[in-house]
């Protein structure tokens, strides 16, 4: 079969899982299209940062595939170059949902020019429990590099990441070791994951998202035995919602909250993610300016 580089309906806001049949390794595929999309909708940034958001977005999918309980993965970027900061985050259930700040005027640059000088933070908070954070220099070449790096520093087990946007779709592949079960000799283990690197490294960005799933680990992996699992959608959703808008404006304290209500009236908050606007009136902040007023009395 020859390949298919015209992108089918299926392949759009999904992510899949694959299993290496015969070796401890793991991996998963990620198209964005419709999040993007609804993304772009809400903040209309210059197709370079578009383009960046997609990758961000695709690889916050192929991380949060991971986590083994309730929660999200963030993956973030601050720099002192043309993009302040940019951040996709994916939860446990796939919603996701991204933004990029000061960064209206962007013009086309190179990775560094676009996010050098900067480091690359990834955030995994639970539902409960503590949350854990890695950071790593915004020093690769792109992206996926700089992951890498962050996986190459890291005492987990070895991953390679592959990513691609053209700012209106995007995709994304992660090969990933497993424990050992089937093969225990750690350099017997390495020469197999290094065989697999040798082998995704390889892939074109078009090929990665243009080709179907099956099509593109057959083109990767022939002479391996794959499971291609069925896919999982992934969609755009804000978790923003009253009470953890009215959570950030207590710690404002009473006495702005009071000073803001006497000169506005009311106090209007928007979410940068989603543009949800929420508004409060002083009989709805009550309890936040007596719990105050009663601690400051003397």
């Amino acid at each position: 079969m020859g390949m298919q580089l015209n992108i089918s309906e299926d392949l759009l806001d999904g992510k899949r899982r694959f299993l290496f049949e015969d070796l401890d390794a793991r991996g998963e595929i990620v198209h964005l299209q419709g999040v993007l999309a609804e993304v772009s909708a809400i903040h209309a940034y210059p197709e370079p940062v578009q383009r960046l958001l997609g990758e961000f977005m695709a690889a916050a999918v192929l991380l949060a595939s991971n986590l083994k309980f309730e929660g999200s993965l963030t993956v973030q970027a601050r720099s002192q170059r043309q993009i302040p900061l940019i951040m996709a985050e994916c939860s446990s259930t796939m919603a996701l949902r991204a933004i990029a700040r000061g960064a209206q005027e962007v013009m086309e640059g190179t990775f560094s020019e676009l996010l050098g000088d900067g480091q690359l933070v990834l955030t995994i908070t639970p539902a409960k429990g503590q949350r854990y954070q890695g950071i790593v220099p915004l020093d690769g070449v792109n992206l996926a590099a700089c992951i890498d790096s962050y996986f190459a520093q890291s005492e987990q087990l070895q991953t390679k990441i592959y990513l691609s946007s053209s700012g209106r779709r995007s995709a994304g592949l992660l090969v990933q070791q497993l424990p050992p079960q089937l093969e225990t000799n750690p350099d017997r283990r390495n020469r197999e994951f290094e065989r697999l690197t040798v082998l995704s490294d390889t892939l074109r960005p078009e090929e990665l998202m243009g080709l179907q799933d099956e099509e593109l680990l057959r083109r990767l992996f022939n002479e391996d035995s794959l499971r291609l699992f069925e896919a999982e959608p992934v969609r755009f959703s804000c978790s923003c919602n009253t009470e953890r808008t009215r959570n950030a404006l207590a710690t404002l304290g009473a006495a702005e909250i009071h000073d803001i209500l006497q000169e506005q009236g009311a106090i209007t908050m928007d979410c940068e993610f989603c543009n949800q606007r929420y508004v409060f009136q002083e009989a709805d902040l009550e309890d936040l300016l007596s719990c105050d007023d009663s601690k400051t009395m003397h």
